[in-house]
């Protein structure tokens, strides 16, 4: 059972889509991160979540109850939903058990609930040991744990995050990757996840719902959105590579098919007859002097223990990993490993269907 439900969500912004038919189910339990590029709809579909703002069509359940919907709508205050935003929002006046335990007052639950609850969450969120202090002597990760304790304490049946490591700098962000993974793994609790960085969104959820425009454009694993994207956005902008077009060459065999592409023939994964793209990763290319594909380096980029190159060949750019550094200008040849294959919606939308996959 689906612990939080989206069902033809649809909201306007004088007259604008900001989300279009919105339909995704989340399991109880769990972390789902929404990616996608400013604008396109990911921190509009949180606020309706925690019920800052009111669908224009469909609904949303959280846990069997419809907490919005044709002639329901559930405040805020009573969906028991705890959301970390990017901006901390802690008191400045409290301590920071003083800010853990404010939900806690709010419901004026008696002092030793309080208290034993607070310290249950600092705990968890490996604060104990600065209870006592204020925010302003925290670093920005403690504080955003802070902001994560808070949400905690009250026992929320679902956690929203809004962008919270965006304002913290590359190492923060990879320790606060791991204490959002423990958090998970401690609680159980059901999280949805807003950023655009997609490298936190692979590393830290289960599924991820890429999105552009105010639709989701697919809804999967990491794995499968690196390795089997559905069409061209999603294939150009989560992970590292180039996306080609192509045309078949012969009749799909056990999720094979050789396409033309580079001016060549590949053989390539798909689970269409016809496809009109592939999805050419890095560890795809090698440097081989024996390689059928000439490239020549525009750009090399290091990596730490590997380097970046930036390759033009047949009018296209690719992208490939290579243990020693190459000078912009360099030839080299290339050998290309099996890539995926799809058909890309926006591009087949004007063109006769002649197979199905």
């Amino acid at each position: 059972m689906a612990g939080l439900s989206f069902s033809n969500v649809s909201k306007l912004f004088a007259g604008t889509p900001a989300l279009d038919d919105i339909s995704a189910d989340i399991a109880k339990g769990e972390f789902v991160a929404l990616l996608g590029p400013s604008g396109c709809g990911k921190t509009t579909l949180l606020r309706l979540t925690a019920g800052f703002e009111v669908p224009d069509r469909g609904s949303i359940t959280l846990n069997g109850q419809q907490l919005a919907g044709p002639g329901q709508f559930v405040p805020p205050e009573a969906r028991n939903i705890g959301i970390v935003f990017q901006s901390y929002a802690l008191w400045p006046h409290m301590t920071v058990a003083g800010n853990v335990a404010y939900p806690l007052e709010v419901r004026r639950l008696p002092a030793p609930e309080r208290k034993r609850r607070v310290a249950e969450a600092l705990a968890v969120t490996g604060l104990t040991a600065f209870a006592d202090r204020a925010p302003a002597q925290l670093s920005g990760g403690q504080r955003q744990r802070v902001a994560l304790a808070r949400c905690l304490v009250a026992d929320p049946r679902a956690v929203l995050l809004d962008e919270p490591l965006a304002n913290l700098d590359l190492s923060l962000r990879a320790a606060m990757q791991e204490a959002f993974s423990a958090f998970h793994r401690r609680t159980g609790a059901t999280m949805l996840y807003v950023t655009h960085d997609q490298t936190e969104a692979l590393a830290l959820a289960d599924r991820v719902a890429v999105m552009q425009g105010g639709r989701i454009r697919q809804f999967a694993t990491p794995e499968a959105l690196y390795d089997r994207p559905q069409d061209c956005f999603v294939a150009g902008f989560v992970g590292d590579g180039a996306v080609v077009a192509v045309t078949a060459a012969g009749s799909p065999q056990g999720g094979r098919l050789m396409v033309e592409a580079l001016g060549q023939r590949i053989m390539a994964q798909t689970a269409t007859a016809q496809p009109t793209h592939v999805c050419i990763r890095p560890e795809q290319l090698r440097i081989d002097p024996d390689g059928s594909l000439a490239a020549r380096v525009s750009a090399c980029t290091y990596q730490g223990g590997r380097f970046r190159l930036v390759l033009e060949t047949e009018g296209e750019t690719l992208i490939a990993h290579a243990p020693h550094r190459a000078r912009p200008g360099d030839a080299l040849r290339l050998s290309l490993g099996s890539p995926w294959a799809f058909r890309d919606p926006a591009t087949t939308a004007l063109l006769p269907e002649l197979h199905h996959a």
